[in-house]
């Protein structure tokens, strides 16, 4: 057993200290990147985010809302192989990562599509990225599919970051219990606070001309911010994107004069019972829940969410000086703090 004491740092723990800049409006910066994806030598361009794998968010719908925006989707693992050669068939599909786990019957069935309507992006996901049959199926990914972009995780950790990458990642995915509906820490006591998470991934990742996905722990604009500034290349979100019409999770309605309306709608880990219940048959044996299920505020179009967020995005950059997203990184500076906001009149 060791104790490690030097700080680590989640993302209410910090706010971005302003920087003097000679940009004069949020309109002269660009949200968007351009990455070069090492393993395969493709490019992409567009606004970094993604919209988490999990069945209410990672939808077909979210991926079309989300093209206009040039923000991708990873779609969820459970749409059956006639849906999903169907959707790569169409022409918006390009924003979106087929996802799945380390099973046979997770392959067969990503082949079995490939085989109809080519993936060019593949997103390998697991709740713990630190088996070794996790690499090995990094591996046999790359090997067999080495033209695709391939995300994996999660990890929260430098070392792994590397073994992901050098088995033929192009993106690792970072983070450990911090999603709004993940259990993980409370069950297990595992896990890293996001920020530190991000830094430390995106250093080791950066080495070796890898990309890192900042994934969970995002509650409010400021947070994407301060992830692209620790060195976030990417972020995965879930619950900011819940509650829309674009999302296909059960929404409960009331009557409000004379008519009804939709007020809330149902969101879940993918590790909650709800989720195995819905596609396992029930929480095995040999395991504990590690998800809870909750209700969130309906929100109609994701339009107006996506809207706050890269505008969020782009006052960030105006008080730190930074045209281009890609030197938010340099140009941030941390410093830690015992509170964030003025929550006299609520939060």
């Amino acid at each position: 057993m060791r104790i490690e004491n030097d700080p680590k740092l989640d993302f209410r723990d910090v706010l971005i200290r302003p920087k003097r800049s000679t940009l004069g409006s949020r309109s002269e910066v660009d949200v968007h990147r351009s990455f070069h994806f090492a393993h395969t030598g493709r490019e992409w361009s567009g606004f970094p985010l993604i919209a988490a794998n999990m069945d209410v968010v990672g939808t077909m719908a979210m991926a079309r809302a989300l093209l206009k925006h040039g923000a991708m989707v990873a779609l969820h693992k459970h749409y059956s192989a006639d849906e999903l050669i169907a959707f790569f068939k169409e022409p918006g599909s390009a924003n979106a990562f087929y996802s799945l786990g380390t099973t046979d019957s997770d392959h067969d069935k990503l082949k079995a599509v490939h085989a109809k309507a080519p993936i060019d992006k593949i997103c390998l996901d697991v709740a713990n990225g630190y088996t070794e049959k996790f690499v090995d199926t990094v591996k046999a990914t790359r090997d067999a599919f080495p033209n695709a972009a391939i995300m994996a995780g999660n990890v929260v950790t430098g070392d792994m970051t590397e073994a992901l990458i050098l088995a033929g990642a192009d993106i690792v995915k970072v983070g450990i219990g911090p999603g709004s509906v993940c259990t993980t820490r409370k069950m297990t006591g595992v896990g890293y606070p996001q920020l530190s998470a991000i830094i430390e991934c995106s250093d080791a990742a950066h080495g070796l001309k890898g990309l890192v996905c900042g994934d969970g722990g995002l509650t409010v604009p400021g947070d994407v911010a301060k992830a692209y500034g620790g060195g976030s290349d990417f972020v995965m979100m879930g619950g900011m994107l819940a509650g829309h019409d674009e999302c296909e999770g059960e929404i409960r309605y009331e009557e409000r004069d004379g008519e009804k309306m939709p007020v809330a709608m149902v969101f879940y880990g993918m590790s909650s019972d709800t989720a195995m219940n819905k596609y396992s048959g029930g929480v095995a044996k040999y395991r504990a829940s590690e998800g809870k299920t909750v209700e969130v505020p309906y929100r109609g179009p994701v339009e107006g969410t996506m809207q706050e967020i890269m505008g969020g995005v782009r006052s960030a950059m105006t008080y730190i000086g930074a045209v281009r997203l890609k030197e938010m990184s340099k140009r941030t500076t941390f410093i830690m703090v015992g509170a964030q906001l003025n929550t006299v009149f609520g939060n």
